[in-house]
């Protein structure tokens, strides 16, 4: 009979349940791995329609509604971004698209142009989501990033048919300060964008978060109010703004967009 006092019997039975423990993590870890990203999926599906106004904060959907909303008033198209143009239907399935992982990806991205949005590599392509009623597209969502105090900030942000007019703003992904930055979440601060202008009439950027209370949107169409006593989140939600609806960001496209192509 094995000695169980013995340091040869500790060590190969510590080595049994380690070996144990780990093959159980994996099972489990590999086993739920499509639930976690049909999860995931569902959870920008929800960010997308909050942006998009189809989906009210706080109130739950069943994944049901979820999946029936989003293929009654949702088509999801990619831009390329150094043509400006919308990739043909197929050639790339934008529903399973990942544009957080492909901007990781050496073979999926390139080194960003210098910006002062903390973005290191860009996707060669971008999400973007039409929403649509009888066939007319009411609004386009895109997908945003950028440097935030803490760490990488994760969004989307809604634009009217004039690919112009916010209509809409969710961030989804962020670790800003809970109370001061943490606020970008806030339903009462991303209502504020409504209406604002993403651009100027020489058509560029100016969408800003200013120190201070903004003036209503008809009036001061390109700033809303800043985050009391969060500067450095407020520079950099204009920043990362400003960069997405810059040339090196969706803008080639939009502009197609504003000229009534390539939708």
């Amino acid at each position: 009979m094995a000695n169980k006092d013995s340091v040869r019997y500790t060590v190969l039975f510590a080595t049994a349940v380690c070996v144990v423990c780990a093959l159980m993590v994996a099972v489990a870890a590999v086993s739920l791995q499509p639930r976690q990203e049909a999860n995931a999926r569902q959870y920008m599906q929800k960010n997308v329609l909050l942006a998009a106004g189809l989906a009210e904060p706080g109130v739950d959907l069943t994944p049901a509604r979820l999946r029936e909303l989003f293929r009654d008033r949702i088509e999801i198209r990619l831009v390329d971004f150094a043509s400006g143009q919308l990739l043909a239907p197929g050639r790339i399935n934008a529903a399973d698209y990942d544009q957080r992982r492909a901007r990781n990806d050496p073979s999926q991205s390139r080194t960003a142009p210098p910006n002062r949005a903390g973005i290191v590599r860009l996707p060669h392509y971008g999400l973007v989501y039409f929403v649509k009623s009888q066939g007319r597209v009411e609004q386009v969502v895109l997908s945003i990033e950028g440097l935030g105090m803490w760490g990488t900030v994760y969004g989307f942000i809604a634009l009217a048919p004039d690919g112009n007019t916010v209509q809409g703003l969710a961030f989804y992904d962020q670790k800003e300060t809970p109370g001061l930055g943490g606020e970008i979440a806030s339903p009462k601060w991303q209502a504020l964008w409504r209406g604002r202008k993403g651009y100027d009439e020489q058509w560029q950027p100016r969408l800003s978060v200013i120190k201070g209370a903004a003036g209503p949107p008809d009036q001061d169409p390109h700033r809303i109010d800043g985050l009391s006593g969060a500067t450095i989140t407020s520079n950099a939600i204009t920043r990362l703004t400003q960069f997405w609806l810059s040339d090196d960001g969706y803008g080639k496209w939009l502009k197609n967009f504003r000229q009534g192509g390539n939708t």
